[in-house]
């Protein structure tokens, strides 16, 4: 049956719970037919009971304005014909067919008993790289005016105009892709099936021109690829080294400011590359650093005829360099410019394993929704990279099966190799002037035996108060039971049918029956009793656990352990040392037999299908990971180093899936300094390198101070002594003369009150998320914040971005957030008035990284406090502070409720490490009264 009606629903309701008494406020139904909206009927119902305020400042809807309105039942007679033969539509059907149902119920009507699509299920389909998949962030990206979200006629009518547009876009697919989507579909909730099957319909009766972009190989529809060669001709290329140089570029870019600390980067960042001496520059916010180091590198790389590495450590800031400075570079210097992104292996699609998953039939919901989405993104990536794309939980546990993982060859990956992802973006880093990369990648480049990266002289590490922490987790180790299970998993006993199974089915192929000296029966045996003795041992590690460590005051249900000499003298150390010497006997038994079974098989790769290699490559690349499992264990359990810290941590709540034992060694600086300092020039670039001035805390961290380097401080070109307050409440007490309830209770206090003061557009930071979250209770609970929306890391839904995009939504809102908040949100101009630090940013004294260090500092007679601790908060403040001000335009308040800023000896420290800033101190009552004749002044 073809469907060209379409009834496009929306409905205000008084809650979320239809079986719980709420009921529908407002209804609006759109009518499509024959891809055109034809008519739209809309009306309010009375709900017999009050609308919740939050409901009416979300909605506009007053009691008052349905007081008169009809009851549902008196409309049911219009309603009904509207839905009679139609396709149901919704942008989240399940909530407002629910309630329809309901409401049609209660009127004694039939329900409504067509198909249905759900639109947010369809564009999670063809726009697989949007951020988010809400009704107004979706209109906003389509290009669709919405004027009043959340009122049902508003709602529906933009809705309807979505289904529109992604109809078009459903017709402009390729009619292969089209086929497969179809036979995906069945698995989707909603009835989008019916939707392809009607377009695949029409489209056959037509001669298909694919666009000039796409191509169809192996039949799946793929963007070609293309890469740019670099430019060759001209070698008369000349740094401007004149400052009227640079401007005659800079101001071709729109909207240019001129910043002399960012030309006076670009001037040291040159000399640095000429002279190969290392440099450290910390430029602060508003600097232009970006475009700072780029303009000179590539300068350099065309003069060099090498590439400048740069390495960040965020998807965001390569992002953002790709898409905004690089592009400035382009349009603006005189000779082609060509930059490339450059992630590990694992960042991209595999195609030739994509396309065989394609001929499986046992999907479930989230993996066929997951290839719908890659079919359409396959049409449109040039980089077969996975952070473009926007993937469900378990979206990703299939992306799992289909990245790429290994570096061997069979039939199949040949068949492949050309429209391989991985290797264009090699062959495009080889030919480009400036490759960005990350911090790991660099750090695995260093590591590896043969380079990952084209060959080159210069690497610009950006973000690098990040890179010492990097370099801890790239040499790091660790044991987890999610990675055990996987491993054993993925191998799988014979009756399991996992690759052990698969294997052989493959010796029996090729080398007949099993005879009984063939190892099938004791692998098999063998496999049974690992899971036990895993299962057993993992359960020994959790008495442990729960034995020995206490819930980290601050972290919630998070808890740590670290693995000392003395640690393992306690009473049940043995018991986990006898489990892991039986998974150790175990795994390596099994590994044995494996590697006799793939030489075997190896003898007759070539008789193989590519399916068949696949498999083969498959149980090697497993055997590699079984085999560094087996070497953490023994380097964990047995073999600790002297210089490294080793610690397990998980969430009492949720062992099993939290558990895991890390090591890092205790200083990276010997690594990085032999590894990259010795070997390349290095240019370390942040807005927060520096300590009270002084750049021998990142130095001694990251071995810079055993060479000869130059160091710059490009202050930031805001001015904050106008633009910025600081407010210490004088009122508050002290951290350590009250108890956590008391002390909770006064921040909640006063933060209640300056919220209302600043009319929400605050940002509390917090050092521990027990206090945050009682805090955020307290204030939730108070009822003194009915019109404000309180947003917090890990209570509210959403990422940290999605949590700032809703905190900039919101004209009274209020953000509360831990660790990540306190660097990489960019919350510019009015959404953000009030910044909030509760505590200054030690590390917890207990967290085993930072009694390592304290104990390395207490050997070589220095205090630990003063050359570890202190300086380690000091950058971390700096970072918070840095989220108030991000343009010249900006006013803001800070308050630091944490007065040891000004009572203790080493406050000093912190306030003379940021930019100039009144600072007074000030009861609640004042502190209220400086917020609101501040705002004032910045309307």
């Amino acid at each position: 049956m073809t469907y060209s009606r379409f009834v496009v629903t929306d409905l205000e309701t008084t809650g979320h719970a239809a079986k719980g008494g709420d009921r529908i406020i407002q209804a609006s139904f759109v009518i499509v037919e024959n891809k055109q909206i034809i008519e739209q009927y809309t009306t309010l119902f009375n709900p017999k009971r009050q609308i919740p305020a939050f409901i009416e400042e979300l909605t506009g809807i007053r009691n008052n304005m349905v007081q008169e309105a009809p009851l549902f039942r008196e409309e049911a007679s219009k309603i009904l014909p509207l839905l009679k033969g139609a396709v149901f539509v919704a942008h989240n059907v399940p909530f407002d067919l629910h309630f329809l149902q309901a409401e049609l119920e209660e009127a004694g009507c039939l329900p409504f008993s067509g198909p249905s699509i759900d639109t947010v299920e369809l564009a999670r389909m063809l726009y697989p790289t949007l951020d988010s998949y809400k009704l107004n962030d979706l209109a906003v990206s389509l290009g669709v005016h919405h004027d009043r979200p959340h009122r049902a006629d508003s709602d529906a009518y933009v809705t309807a105009e979505l289904l529109l547009k992604m109809m078009e876009k459903l017709n402009g697919l390729p009619l292969v892709t089209l086929e497969k989507m179809e036979q995906l579909a069945v698995h989707l909730k909603s009835d989008i099936y019916l939707l392809l099957q009607a377009v695949i319909a029409e489209k056959q009766h037509h001669i298909e021109h694919l666009p000039e972009s796409v191509e169809v190989y192996r039949g799946l529809a793929l963007r070609k690829k293309t890469i740019q060669k670099k430019y060759q001709e001209n070698k008369g290329y000349t740094y401007p080294s004149r400052q009227e140089e640079k401007l005659d570029l800079l101001t071709q870019i729109p909207h240019y400011e001129q910043r002399d600390s960012q030309l006076k980067m670009m001037d040291q960042v040159y000399r640095s590359m000429e002279t190969n001496t290392h440099l450290a520059v910390e430029a602060g916010t508003g600097t232009g650093k970006s475009l700072g180091y780029l303009l000179p590198a590539v300068y350099r790389s065309k003069m060099s005829d090498r590439p400048v590495v740069v390495s960040t450590h965020t998807i965001i800031l390569q992002q953002q360099l790709m898409h905004k400075e690089i592009g400035q570079l382009k349009a603006i210097l005189p000779f082609p410019v060509l930059a490339a992104v450059l992630k590990g292996r694992s960042h991209y699609i595999d195609l030739y394993k994509f396309h065989q998953s394609l001929k499986e039939t046992n999907d479930n919901y989230d993996y066929a929704l997951a290839k719908i989405q890659i079919l359409t993104w396959l049409l449109e990536t040039e980089t077969g990279d996975a952070d473009e794309l926007n993937l469900s939980s378990g979206g990703w546990l299939f992306w799992n099966e289909v990245k790429q993982d290994g570096a061997y060859m069979n039939k199949g990956r040949k068949a492949w190799l050309e429209k391989d992802f991985y290797a264009l973006a090699k062959k495009r880093a080889e030919e480009a002037d400036i490759v960005i990369i990350n911090h790991s990648l660099l750090l695995a480049d260093l590591m590896a035996k043969s380079s990952l990266l084209p060959h080159y002289s210069h690497v610009i590490i950006d973000e690098a108060h990040h890179f010492e922490k990097a370099a801890r987790e790239r040499l790091g180790r660790s044991l987890d039971a999610a990675d055990f299970k996987y491993l054993v998993a993925k191998a799988g006993t014979y009756q399991q049918e996992g690759l052990f199974y698969q294997c052989e089915q493959l010796h029996e192929k090729y080398s007949g029956p099993p005879n009984e000296e063939s190892g099938r029966s004791l692998i098999d045996r063998l496999l049974h009793e690992l899971m036990l003795e895993g299962e057993e041992w993992f359960g020994t590690w959790q008495s442990f656990f729960e034995r020995y460590t206490k819930k980290r005051s601050g972290n919630g249900h998070r808890r740590q352990l670290r693995l000392t000499e003395d640690t393992r003298q306690l009473p049940y150390w043995k018991h986990i040392e006898y489990g892991a010497e039986r998974i150790d006997e175990a795994m390596s038994r099994i590994c044995a037999g494996l590697k006799r079974r793939l030489e075997s098989l190896s003898a007759h790769r070539e008789q193989m299908s590519a399916a068949e290699q696949m498999k083969l490559d498959e149980l090697r690349e497993l055997l590699e990971e079984w085999e560094a499992f087996i070497q953490n264990i023994e380097q964990l359990i047995f073999r600790p180093e002297e210089d490294e810290v080793i610690w397990m941590e998980g969430d009492s709540r949720s062992f099993t899936n939290t558990f895991i034992i890390k090591s890092h060694p205790v200083s990276p600086a010997d690594l990085i300094r032999q590894k990259l300092l010795d070997c390349k020039h290095v240019i370390f670039t942040s807005a927060t390198l520096t300590v009270n001035q002084s750049f021998r805390f990142f130095a001694e961290q990251t071995g810079l101070n055993e060479m000869v380097y130059d160091k710059v401080i490009l202050p930031s070109p805001f001015d904050y002594e106008r633009n910025c307050r600081m407010i210490i409440p004088s009122d508050v007490p002290e951290i350590k003369g009250a108890t956590q309830e008391e002390y909770i209770e006064a921040l909640a206090n006063h933060l209640t009150a300056t919220a209302d003061a600043a009319e929400g557009r605050m940002l509390v930071l917090f050092t521990a998320y027990d206090m945050m979250r009682k805090t955020y209770d307290l204030m939730k609970d108070s009822g003194l914040l009915e019109e404000y929306v309180l947003l917090a890391q890990g209570i509210s839904n959403g990422s940290r971005n999605r949590l700032a995009r809703n905190f900039k939504r919101f004209d009274k809102a209020i953000l509360f957030g831990t660790n990540s908040f306190w660097e990489g949100i960019d919350i510019p101009g009015e959404d953000l008035s009030c910044l909030v630090i509760v505590r200054l940013p030690f590390s917890p004294p207990d967290d085993p990284y930072t009694q390592a260090k304290h104990e390395q500092y207490a050997k070589q007679g220095k205090s630990a406090f003063t050359a570890y601790s202190l300086p380690q908060a000091v950058l971390r403040f700096k970072q918070g502070v840095g989220r108030l001000i991000r343009s010249s335009q900006d006013r803001g308040i800070i308050i630091v409720f944490d007065r040891r800023i000004q009572m203790s000896a080493y406050g000093r420290t912190f306030l003379d490490s940021i930019p100039g800033i009144p600072v007074r101190e000030a009861t609640l009552g004042e502190t209220v009264s400086i917020i609101e004749n501040w705002l004032q002044l910045c309307e």
